[in-house]
């Protein structure tokens, strides 16, 4: 109902000091208003200012409510939001309020006292509402973007594409100064991809990483950054991926090296098939031969290159690794190589140090004998 005109006229006059009165306050009570830029702490007052006068034009009839988010925090950009928290919002409603309230002696009639302190409560209720929704429309805008923004992100690692469209998208997800990266590839589970991305999200933040996730068709794929040592990490969060292979690519220093790593990975779930009982998680490495085979050039490269250096290091380990792979046993060796059967199992014990294989393994010793295959067979290249 309408006001009357001597209280509203009064609290018409005392507009500008009861906003001077409330930021000066502020200053005084808040130390995080005081740590705000100087631009910052103008749109703060902004908002104040508009917080009063929205009141008053309200107090003059209050039959219905106003649009207290427009009237209030419009004049204020949408980046105040990350500047203060919700929290610090509320302070400053209520820094405000405390000061509209305390003035009410002097521009309120004395039977008319008890109203305006009731219809200041009941603004500064709608003002805590209005604030809880401006948070929550940013937070939801806020998250549709960052959402859009590490889908081209990760869409931009598994392509190799190092660019500066990709740099300006890892400096806006706080990514620039992220290290340590590995990628990891595996079936997504069934139900809703957001779901299954938030709760990548929740186990990587509790084990300190930093995570950036999508489900691509039946993918599930996770970029971890800040990573000591990924398999470790790959463990904990290997539930989270459905039944099947989930593999690790290796570590690379940076986002803009992560294609390595998201290649090796991805070629990794692929040829996975050809190894029923490869552990999950499973490194890309452990699946060098399968991915070769699965024609993955530089898998062929890393094999064969780690095979012949290994072969090539100590005098008699070619000769021994490949009369072992001929006959099978270290007896039948040592009798071809006429030595004695420790030193071909000394031989044999120096190679798996120096390549990662041994060949006493029948799984291991394919993969010698296919890199050794490939080390003097031409490349898809070289035969064209």
């Amino acid at each position: 109902m309408p006001q009357p005109r001597s209280t509203q006229r009064r609290l018409e006059a005392a507009a500008g000091g009861l906003a001077t009165t409330a930021v000066q306050r502020m200053e005084d009570e808040l130390p995080w208003y005081r740590a705000l830029p100087a631009e910052d702490r103008s749109w703060v007052g902004m908002v104040a200012h508009a917080g009063i006068a929205a009141f008053i034009a309200w107090h003059a009839d209050q039959d219905t409510l106003p649009p207290i988010a427009a009237d209030v925090f419009g004049t204020a950009p949408r980046e105040l939001t990350r500047s203060i928290t919700l929290q610090q919002t509320l302070d400053l409603v209520r820094t405000t309020i405390d000061v509209v309230e305390q003035a009410v002696p002097e521009v309120a009639e004395p039977d008319e006292r008890v109203e305006m302190r009731a219809a200041v409560l009941t603004y500064s209720r709608e003002v805590a509402f209005a604030c809880a929704h401006v948070y929550a429309q940013a937070a939801e805008t806020r998250g549709a973007w960052d959402a859009r923004l590490e889908s081209l992100v990760l869409d931009a690692v598994l392509r190799a594409e190092a660019d500066e469209a990709l740099r300006s998208r890892v400096s806006a997800l706080g990514w620039d100064e992220v290290k340590d990266i590995v990628v990891i590839a595996g079936n997504a589970p069934p139900g809703a991809g957001s779901e299954t991305v938030d709760a990548v999200r929740r186990v990587s933040t509790r084990i300190g990483a930093e995570a950036l996730a999508a489900v691509q068709g039946r993918r599930l794929i996770a970029i971890l950054g800040n990573v000591a040592d990924p398999m470790p990490v790959a463990g904990d969060l290997a539930d989270l991926w459905a039944p099947g292979p989930v593999v690790v690519g290796p570590l690379v220093p940076h986002l803009y090296a992560a294609g390595r790593s998201a290649r090796a990975a991805q070629s990794g779930y692929v040829a996975a098939a050809a190894w029923p009982n490869a552990p999950r998680p499973c490194h890309a490495e452990e699946l060098l031969a399968e991915r070769a085979l699965g024609g993955d050039h530089r898998a062929r490269r890393q094999l064969t290159d780690r095979v012949d250096e290994a072969l090539e290091r100590r005098a008699g380990t070619r000769q021994t690794v490949m009369a072992y792979l001929q006959n099978g046993s270290l007896e039948a060796t040592a009798r071809a190589l006429f030595v004695h059967p420790n030193t071909v199992r000394y031989r044999l014990g120096k190679f798996e140090q120096d390549s990662g294989y041994d060949i006493t393994d029948s799984r291991d010793a394919f993969a010698v004998r296919l890199g050794a295959m490939y080390a003097v067979l031409p490349s898809p290249s070289e035969r064209r």
